[in-house]
């Protein structure tokens, strides 16, 4: 149903050292890359980023969240701890949500400008 997304963000270089290790255990990369734009995606761009002046305001109240496909539990895992150890914010620790769903595992993390990112796979063990 969505063919992309865009956000703006203040340091484009930070932000890339962060996209690139949060979602490559995800099998994401960065696709496009250029002096006012990244593009991360698999078989295409479907994340761009843009320098900004005034990003979206983090707002925890908002519900405004990104979620990740990701193809195993393990690289949810990798995804957590790569986004800690490139400026991301803990949102939620790797681990099923049995309330959402029995086999809904996922992590939550803030990127360094405020977004809340998520990993999801919903495959059994």
């Amino acid at each position: 149903m969505i063919n992309h997304v865009s956000i703006g963000v203040r340091n484009l270089a930070k932000t890339k050292a962060f996209y690139d290790a949060a979602l490559k255990p995800l099998g994401y990369a960065c696709l496009s890359e250029g002096e006012t734009s990244l593009g991360y995606g698999k078989d295409g761009v479907a994340l761009w980023i843009s320098p900004s002046d005034s990003p979206v305001p983090a707002d925890m109240k908002s519900g405004l969240h990104f979620c990740f496909d990701a193809p195993s539990r393990k690289s949810i895992d990798a995804f957590h701890a790569a986004a800690l150890a490139h400026g991301g914010r803990d949102n939620g620790k790797p681990g099923l949500r049995a309330d959402y769903d029995p086999n809904y595992y996922a992590a939550f993390v803030i990127d360094p400008d405020g977004y809340r990112i998520e990993a999801y796979c919903g495959k059994a063990g």
